[in-house]
């Protein structure tokens, strides 16, 4: 059976499991069954998946045609590299979060609210990738955002819940529609919705400048993309910590996979400027959402920040490719590609397992809030370690997966004095500087998440009673630890694997790389630049085992009993220890004023007067007043002022149809 119909099956039966939950999901047993299936059903596509991926450069590529969707062109599906690669992305999120479920769903206090709906995210995420015409494609990215919005909508009582699921849907049709112009475009006055087709077509500047802007429109808005990325913060949040994983670490995935489809697959030859265009946001996104996420005190929405500066730096990458690929020059736009690639395998890796930590310190304490928070490396060991790591990967520290990548995505920055454009001599550069700056932010970032979360003293009860959680949990946390650690020491394993996709799309491939000594990775040549994880690792595992040895060696064995050192704080209330807020402070006074307009005012009462001091601070989100209210205000205005349209006589009401009818057929006319 050839590997997209097998895939195809493992669709089926998710969305038979998802049939299934409806049915038994208010059952005790219904959570080990419906989490149990989902594993089994996404090891086994994982298993295809990988499969494909390894042999993609042998394999011959079959399109599948099914006699569903619109009636003269069917349902095309395909398997290529591409498809491959984020199927492995998806299926291993997918495994991971149906292991993870099967501990944390017995906390779940509305399972039935969230077992139908989970199989039927998997199942959509799936179908996504192997559209291989425009209709499958927007039946399945629309399935997947309102499946998606019904896992959002699972603790539906909250009104903040509902107010992020609000906003979701509408971006998610936002950005439906924007894709659905952009594949009008491509399809052209013949009406050609198949890929296969739309890749024979040529495209006019203008044209190709359209559906840039509508994909980065309608994948942006799905990925995170500033200033499209409003709902992120409100519906990754909202979702059960193992949806929150899925959302952040695989869902925005699909988005990139549809910007990488349509724009380096379905598009043509790009222009360079594309390339300045993506760049530009990519670097903007990646420092925009980093500051927001060091102001958060919410743990969750901290990560879901933190994904939208990801989701940047993985469009850093590809805006390279595009400039790379304009100027004909393969081996560069190989490597951009691949970096970016690699971000995403990445960022899946480190998010999930963020994730999956912020959810076990949920379970274990009820407390999203940090402040609240503290001392949980006493309580929760393991879970503090996993999420140590996580942290260490995400701020792109060696030997950790996340430093190969952003390393390797500044090794094609370094590429840029051979481009012959001056707008991107300057550009290119400029956003290094960018992506440098949200590096160093991540980094205080997590130290910020980690400890304040975790170090310290508890600051309330729920922290000082909190508990290890289930062994399931543990066990999901520690696979992606060490995958994390794993895809950081061999990381020529997985560009090797990337070969395929990049020859495919670029039409070039970055250097064997298994075969480079040591197991180094040579991006260019030895003559640029070598990074080798695994003597880092093995570097620093000594480093720290022969220091820990000499001090158990050498040092004294008599005691000596001191007071602690209470850092300028005599006083042993939890009150005086830092918070989230005094953390982020001197970063937020640097970059408050132009972002958040942030003022800060302190009430000090005078001498002798027993009312407490008091200091306020004051945000604001620009993006969402200077763009979001007025669109919203606009759109009310107009729906207002339409309102009598529902009140019109039948004969009104046809001459509208006829007038819409006219227009329509005029607009087709001149298209053709």
């Amino acid at each position: 059976m050839m590997p997209v119909a097998v895939v195809l099956w493992c669709i089926a039966v998710l969305l038979g499991i998802s049939v299934l939950a409806v049915v038994i999901s208010r059952s005790p047993g219904a959570t080990p069954v419906i989490y149990g299936a989902s594993l089994s059903v996404s090891v086994g596509a994982l298993a295809i998946a990988l499969f494909q991926l390894v042999t993609a450069a042998s394999a011959p590529l079959v399109t599948l045609v099914l006699p569903f969707g619109l009636p003269w062109l069917g349902a095309h599906l395909r398997l290529d590299a591409l498809a491959a690669f984020f199927l492995v992305v998806i299926n291993l999120g997918a495994a991971a979060a149906s292991f993870y479920g099967l501990g944390y769903g017995r906390h779940e206090t509305a399972p039935h609210r969230l077992l139908p709906f989970f199989p039927a995210f998997l199942a959509g995420m799936n179908l996504v990738i192997l559209a291989a015409d425009a209709f499958t494609f927007l039946l399945s990215w629309e399935f997947m955002s309102l499946v998606s919005w019904a896992l959002v909508m699972t603790h539906h009582r909250d009104a903040d819940n509902r107010r992020a699921a609000y906003i979701y849907l509408v971006m998610a049709s936002f950005g439906t529609l924007a894709l659905l112009l952009g594949f009008g475009l491509l399809a052209g006055a013949a009406g050609s919705y198949d890929f296969a087709t739309m890749r024979t077509h040529g495209h006019t500047p203008a044209v190709t400048a359209l559906v840039l802007t509508l994909t980065l429109i309608g994948a942006g808005s799905k990925a995170g993309l500033v200033p499209l990325h409003i709902w992120l913060p409100l519906a990754h949040p909202a979702a059960p910590s193992h949806v929150s994983a899925l959302m952040s670490g695989v869902m925005t995935k699909v988005a990139v996979y549809g910007f990488i489809r349509i724009v380096f697959d379905l598009l043509g030859e790009p222009a360079w400027w594309s390339g300045m265009v993506v760049l530009m946001l990519g670097g903007v996104t990646a420092v925009v959402g980093i500051l927001h996420a060091l102001m958060e005190h919410d743990l969750k929405r901290l990560l879901a920040y933190s994904t939208i500066e990801n989701i940047g730096i993985i469009f850093v990458g590809l805006g390279l490719a595009l400039a790379f690929e304009a100027n004909a020059m393969e081996l560069a736009a190989a490597l951009a590609l691949a970096a970016a690639l690699f971000h995403v395998l990445n960022h899946s890796f480190f998010k999930s397992l963020l994730f999956f930590g912020a959810g076990a310190v949920l379970t274990a304490t009820g407390e999203r809030n940090m402040d609240k928070l503290g001392g949980l490396i006493h309580r929760m060991p393991f879970t503090s370690f996993a999420f140590l790591i996580g942290a260490v990967a995400i701020s792109a520290l060696p030997p950790f997966n996340g430093f190969v990548s952003e390393w390797l995505t500044f090794q094609a920055i370094l590429q840029s004095p051979n481009l012959p454009q001056w707008g991107l001599k300057i550009m290119v550069p400029a956003v290094g500087g960018l992506l440098a700056l949200s590096a160093a932010l991540a980094a205080a970032c997590f130290v910020k998440a980690f400890g304040i979360t975790f170090l310290g003293r508890p600051r309330t009860l729920a922290a000082e009673r909190a508990h290890e959680v289930d062994r399931f949990s543990l066990v999901a946390m520690f696979v992606f630890a060490v995958l994390c650690l794993v895809a950081g020491t061999l990381p020529g394993i997985i560009i090797d694997a990337l070969a395929p996709v990049t020859l495919a799309l670029v039409g070039g491939r970055m250097p064997l790389q298994t075969s480079v000594p040591w197991l180094s990775i040579v991006p260019i040549s030895e003559g640029h630049s070598s990074y080798n994880g695994l003597l880092v690792f093995v570097f620093i595992a000594f480093s720290a085992s022969l220091t820990a040895s000499c001090v158990h060696l050498f040092a004294s064995r008599a005691l000596r009993r001191a007071p602690a050192w209470d850092c300028g704080f005599p006083e042993s209330a939890t009150q005086t220890q830092y918070t989230s807020a005094s953390f982020a402070q001197p970063i937020l006074r640097v970059f408050g004023t132009l972002l958040f307009q942030a003022r800060e005012t302190v009430q000090m009462p005078a001498p002798g007067d027993p009312r407490p001091a008091r200091f306020t601070l004051k945000k604001r989100d620009l993006i969402w007043e200077g763009v979001y209210e007025p669109i919203a205000g606009a759109v009310w205005y107009i729906a207002e002022r339409l309102n009598h349209v529902q009140f019109l006589t039948i004969r009104r009401y046809l001459s509208l149809v006829f007038l819409a009818l006219v227009i329509l057929l005029l607009v087709l006319a001149i298209w053709s």
